[in-house]
């Protein structure tokens, strides 16, 4: 069965976006990404390339991880807002949304369904892993759902901020392994956990 993977950019602090939800590398962003950290997207995750960066930066590869991308409303509608209405053309790429109720590109699945039914239903799909690219909202609904969490870590704190699954994750502590890891010249790292399925020592209290 393939896995859910949550692979974000967070800072050293758990925020994956600022208190107003912008895209922290976009125009006006707090971080600006090293020339490492983009060479590392392009040699190991290139899928995960919006298509005008794809563009931009000659990328062809399709990549071996993912072949499915999925995401929240609020997620899409940065790239929306930016004329960009499928960031992921070379993805299946589901929206999930009850307000939206026509989507703005043929290529873009909008989804009205129950985000953690939708997924457990694309897991027994053939095919790669599906990427949670966010936001938090979404992941916090999603949080029981996430097989593995690759780890953008930004080296930079921020002090308040979107975290990691959203403001609402209800508490449930959860144990996951490191499996792999790359530090990158410039101080931003590639932490990639695995869910472990034992329970923390007094969770269930």
């Amino acid at each position: 069965m393939r896995k859910l993977v949550y692979c974000v950019a967070t800072t050293l602090d758990g925020f994956i976006a600022g208190p107003d939800g912008s895209d922290p590398t976009g125009p006006g962003g707090f971080w600006s990404p090293a020339e490492s950290y983009i060479q590392h997207l392009v040699d190991e995750y290139p899928e995960t390339l919006p298509g005008p960066a794809r563009a931009g930066l000659g990328v062809t590869a399709e990549g071996t991880r993912f072949d499915t991308v999925v995401e929240g409303r609020k997620s899409y509608e940065i790239g929306l807002a930016a004329g960009v209405a499928n960031a992921y053309p070379h993805l299946r790429h589901l929206v999930f949304t009850r307000t939206l109720t026509e989507s703005p590109d043929p290529g873009v699945e909008l989804v009205a369904d129950d985000p953690v039914a939708t997924v457990q239903k694309l897991k027994r799909i053939d095919g790669k892993d599906i990427w949670l690219v966010g936001g938090a909202e979404l992941a916090g609904a999603l949080y029981r759902e996430v097989d593995r969490l690759v780890i953008k870590l930004s080296p930079l704190t921020i002090g308040s901020g979107i975290p990691l699954f959203g403001r609402a994750a209800g508490f449930a502590p959860g144990l996951w392994e490191l499996s792999d890891h790359t530090v990158l010249q410039g101080g931003a790292a590639f932490l990639t956990y695995d869910r472990r399925h034992d329970t923390p020592q007094g969770a269930d209290k």
